[in-house]
């Protein structure tokens, strides 16, 4: 009886063209971009790691499959080895990824095509540090953050474009009320208001961000702290004024004024009207207050009313208590103000022990 001839897949199928590797190359980072938004990642995300990509790819030469650590090495070690920290760790990131997609999606045909096993070439070894250093962002007082908002509400009876300023006006507001993310808030929907839950009504988030590359994370955030009513009023008296149909399926909570593209607000507008703002009404903050920085605001301030930490980082959207920390900006003395307090509840424990 003869032996069946068993083909050995660990060897390679001829020698491609140069030109089916590049069509090959060129369909996988396709199909990787598919797969991210298929996840659930705001478009800027996969944008992101497609241009790390493509750096490195410019750099190596090759495709990126034949990547080996000694090449990581001299990549991250001499060719960017000065630039930023956030850059390393962004650019590390898409590689780790994006060679997770080549070995959950095309392991075999790799090896078929080029004879290559897919192995990521960073490793604990080479690996940059993904921990950057956190940017200091220590807010304005409150009394100066309502100077800013008042003079932004009187804008509102003099300005060209009604609708817009108070659009952006709102949007702010909510960042510096509730920790909401500015892009958060750009991809809200109108239903995604709703007035029903809780004791002054929630907002579905439903574009919360992920932690590590992990894509959006839905949340309920509460109206509180004034959220309501300024949010109410937004919709009752302004919402109307960019002449959408409500009764649409995904209209826009913070449409754009332009009848022609999208229909959202981009991210952009809200930050340059939140710099606007502050230059004319706040001119000591100019150029420093972003909506980043009312979210800090916002932490620091709920904490400092005696909201407790748990609560603050549930409102924010963190993953990590940690993170929450880093927010929290608290007065010169409070410090001081609690290591008194801790003192007067002792004294008055041992004022009764002694009775």
């Amino acid at each position: 009886m003869a032996l069946a001839v068993v083909q050995d897949l660990r060897t390679a199928r001829g020698t491609p063209t140069p030109e089916a590797l590049e069509d090959f190359e060129t369909d996988v980072l396709a199909g990787f971009v598919l797969a991210r938004a298929s996840a659930g990642l705001t478009d800027g995300t996969i944008q992101g790691d497609v241009e790390h990509l493509e750096k490195v790819r410019d750099w190596f030469g090759r495709p990126l499959w034949e990547m080996e650590p000694p090449d990581a090495d001299a990549y991250f070690g001499k060719a960017i080895r000065d630039a930023s920290p956030s850059l390393r760790a962004g650019r590390a990131g898409a590689i780790s990824t994006f060679f997770d997609f080549l070995e959950l999606r095309h392991r075999a045909e790799l090896h078929q095509l080029t004879g290559r096993l897919v192995e990521c070439p960073l490793d604990e070894m080479n690996r940059p540090r993904a921990s950057v250093a956190p940017q200091l962002r220590i807010p304005p007082s409150g009394d100066e953050i309502e100077q800013l908002f008042t003079g932004w509400r009187d804008d509102l009876a003099t300005c060209r474009k009604f609708a817009p300023v108070a659009r952006n006006y709102t949007v702010a507001r909510l960042s510096a009320d509730i920790g909401l993310r500015i892009n958060e808030a750009r991809m809200l929907d109108l239903d995604d208001v709703r007035w029903e839950l809780g004791r002054f009504g929630k907002l579905n988030v439903r574009f919360g961000k992920g932690s590590r590359r992990s894509g959006p994370k839905q949340r309920m955030v509460p109206l509180i702290n004034g959220a309501d009513r300024s949010l109410r009023w937004y919709v009752e008296d302004v919402w109307g004024h960019f002449g959408f149909d409500p009764a649409v399926p995904g209209a826009s909570l913070f449409p754009s004024e332009r009848p022609m593209g999208s229909s959202r607000a981009g991210t952009e507008v809200f930050r340059t009207a939140l710099a606007k703002a502050t230059a004319n009404h706040l001119p000591a903050w100019a150029g420093k207050i972003t909506p980043h920085v009312l979210r800090h605001f916002c932490a620091s301030q709920l904490y400092l009313s005696g909201m407790d930490l748990i609560a603050v980082q549930e409102l924010l959207g963190h993953t990590w208590i940690a993170t929450t920390m880093r927010y929290i900006h608290v007065h010169r003395t409070h410090i001081e103000d609690a290591w008194t307090a801790a003192h007067q509840r002792a004294e008055t424990q041992w004022k009764g022990l002694t009775r």
